[in-house]
């Protein structure tokens, strides 16, 4: 359902702080804690920054941090920065002719599912995140483990 990207941005912004706690984190370590290649963080970290989720400080003590506290970032705002606003309309069955007007034999069903998906990453927060991660002294290293969590807190 969310792509590894969606799973990969939720982990390294659990890595960051609020830019406010002077606490910036460098993109390295950041992979370091997530296993997620340091290209392929830099290209999510871009995106975020443009996004306005993350700010960067270039040079000596420079890094990435939370433009805002993680208890005010929910997963939806995450998931839209990466996903698009497009991934909440798509036929479960992938087809472009389902719609409201003519729908496919799944669209009844995925509409209500879609709708509990909204709502549950409407109220979990990144703060959630890192308040899991912190029980166990680990990251969180997968998108299973993600959806696990999801599953877990909403069922």
């Amino acid at each position: 359902m969310l792509s590894t990207s969606t799973g990969y941005a939720i982990l390294a912004l659990s890595c960051m702080q609020e830019h406010e706690s002077g606490d910036w984190v460098m993109v390295k370590e950041i992979c370091q804690r997530t296993g997620v290649s340091k290209p392929y963080l830099h290209k999510l970290i871009h995106q975020l920054t443009k996004s306005g989720l993350v700010i960067s400080k270039r040079g000596y003590k420079g890094g990435v941090a939370l433009s805002k506290q993680p208890k005010y970032i929910t997963l939806l705002e995450i998931v839209e920065q990466i996903e698009g606003h497009k991934w909440t309309k798509k036929c479960l069955l992938g087809l472009e002719a389902c719609s409201d007007d003519r729908s496919c034999p799944a669209h009844a069903f995925w509409s209500k599912e879609r709708q509990k998906i909204f709502s549950a990453l409407t109220n979990i927060t990144l703060n959630d995140f890192q308040k899991f991660e912190a029980t166990d002294g680990k990251r969180v290293i997968s998108l299973e483990n993600i959806n696990k969590i999801l599953d877990k807190d909403h069922s």
